[in-house]
């Protein structure tokens, strides 16, 4: 088996060739994944989000399913980021951002990607990350709650505001 490897990568051409189909198919991989992965978040958030404020406005007690629920919506969240960085900075889009910022600037298409879509979704993954710190630390139901409501509500208003819809849907 090695010696097959040797023989296919032993011409540069070949080698170029294959890499490139590998990092083509692995950017389709990780851009079909992103899609995937940002339903999967959105709709955790969103019910983790309605389930602290019903916990909230209800004074229920905080209990291991709401956490979970809210867990898994972080968990979610940081994989949906962890992959777009990856595509940010691996993707065959990034040689479009090597543009002058103007020209970045002035392209709303590539204003949405290389700029709003990126730092945005951080800053909500960091609000999301807040609230699941903050409600460690809380020590009512309703103070848990109430952290998990703002920052995750507040970090899933974000990520909408940002998702490029033409190509997603």
């Amino acid at each position: 088996m090695c010696e097959n490897l040797k023989v296919v990568f032993h011409n540069e051409k070949s080698l170029s060739l294959q890499a490139t189909t590998i990092n083509i198919n692995m950017e389709i991989g990780l851009q079909h994944a992103h899609s995937y992965i940002a339903f999967a978040a959105l709709i955790l958030l969103i019910v983790a989000s309605i389930n602290a404020i019903i916990g909230m406005t209800s004074n229920k007690e905080f209990k291991d399913g709401d956490r979970k629920l809210s867990l898994f919506a972080l968990i979610f969240t940081h994989t949906q980021l962890l992959i777009g960085l990856i595509l940010y900075f691996n993707s065959s889009m990034v040689q479009t951002f090597n543009l002058p910022m103007g020209e970045v600037m002035k392209n709303a298409d590539l204003r949405l990607y290389a700029i709003e879509h990126p730092l945005i979704n951080i800053i909500a993954v960091v609000l999301i990350t807040i609230g699941w710190s903050r409600h460690k630390k809380m020590t009512t139901s309703k103070a848990k709650f109430k952290s998990i409501a703002i920052m995750f509500a507040l970090g899933t208003i974000l990520i909408l505001s940002r998702i490029p819809w033409s190509a997603w849907l």
